[in-house]
């Protein structure tokens, strides 16, 4: 073909992808979206996930799925999602666990955090929150480390198990504060909350909405949450970092809407333009506090790529430093 034809069609074919896209755009959804939480019905995720796919049912007119895939470490729906067609119709919402933690801590990961997926959004975080034993002279952040200093290897704190976000959370601080504490891992998080107000343990990091009710009863103290803002379940009670005057300190789970790599940009704009209008709305992020989260200001895909890469190394490295790469 001729150089001057090549050109002169030159405009016409780009005037056509541009419509064809716009058209995708326009006409997306026209069937049922699928969202898959990587948790069980009833969690926290799950409740959020149902109320904000049914404000998108609404919005776009079609229906949205909820269709629990747990187990396999989050792999049961990964697997579903890479088995499905890229078209932002099947989606997963996934943890700071499957993104940050597990690409390190397991044997073999048959995906990539970082290029497998599109956050479309993140839109919650899950801090835990630092009880001790009410027994303890225990009354603020900076006294039990100081308790603990005295102490050296003689005070314990109990997790949900290796690996989980309490108990990295938990090393996270003794490796910030050079403290020394023998961990106890139970198997479930309720057991473990249970022995330290029991008297057994002398601390944990524990899940908001499993501990709250101990905490009301006066069965556990609370010192501080682990998110950077305050919990709006317990506002008194302050951020780790601010009570021991390091901003920086921060170990939450989060919760982020995800779409398979190669979904068309228009779809992925369209997803995400309608999470940060449904979720940065006053009644929605009430509904969220009230369950123990704090919502989040949807930003853009670069910056959640960004953060959720700058998670991964921050988790990466802490197991590594553990001994615990490769170990489940």
């Amino acid at each position: 073909m001729p150089f001057a034809l090549k050109r002169a069609l030159l405009p016409l074919a780009l005037a056509a992808a541009a419509l064809a896209t716009s058209a995708r755009a326009d006409t997306y959804p026209s069937k049922q979206i699928t969202i898959m939480p990587l948790l069980a019905a009833g969690t926290g995720l799950d409740v959020v996930v149902r109320l904000y796919a049914y404000q998108l049912s609404q919005s776009f007119g079609k229906p949205v799925v909820v269709e629990n895939k747990p187990g396999s470490a989050g792999l049961v729906g990964i697997a579903a999602l890479k088995a499905a067609p890229v078209d932002g119709y099947t989606l997963i919402v996934a943890t700071s666990a499957v993104m940050a933690i597990r690409p390190t801590l397991l044997k073999t990961t048959p995906y990539d955090a970082q290029k497998d997926f599109i956050p479309i959004a993140l839109y919650v975080k899950s801090p835990f929150i630092l009880v001790v034993d009410p027994k303890l002279p225990i009354q603020s952040v900076p006294g039990l480390i100081k308790y603990v200093k005295e102490r050296p290897g003689q005070l314990s704190y109990s997790s949900s198990g290796v690996g989980g976000a309490p108990h990295l959370s938990a090393e996270y601080m003794k490796q910030r504060f050079g403290i020394d504490l023998a961990h106890v891992p139970y198997r479930n998080s309720p057991q473990s909350i249970a022995d330290v107000a029991a008297g057994h343990v002398a601390m944990a990091f524990a899940e908001a909405g499993a501990s709250l009710p101990l905490i009301r009863d006066g069965k556990l103290r609370a010192l501080a949450v682990t998110s950077s803002t305050r919990l709006p379940t317990v506002p008194d009670l302050p951020p780790f970092g601010e009570a021991v005057g390091a901003p920086d300190f921060e170990t939450v789970s989060w919760h982020v809407l995800l779409a398979p790599a190669g979904t068309p940009p228009e779809v992925v704009g369209k997803l995400h333009g309608e999470m940060k209008r449904i979720m940065e709305a006053p009644d929605m992020r009430k509904k969220v506090a009230d369950v123990g989260l704090i919502p989040q200001n949807i930003v853009p895909v670069e910056s959640q790529m960004a953060y959720i890469k700058a998670e991964g190394e921050k988790w990466g490295t802490l197991v590594r430093k553990l001994g615990l790469e490769g170990s489940q």
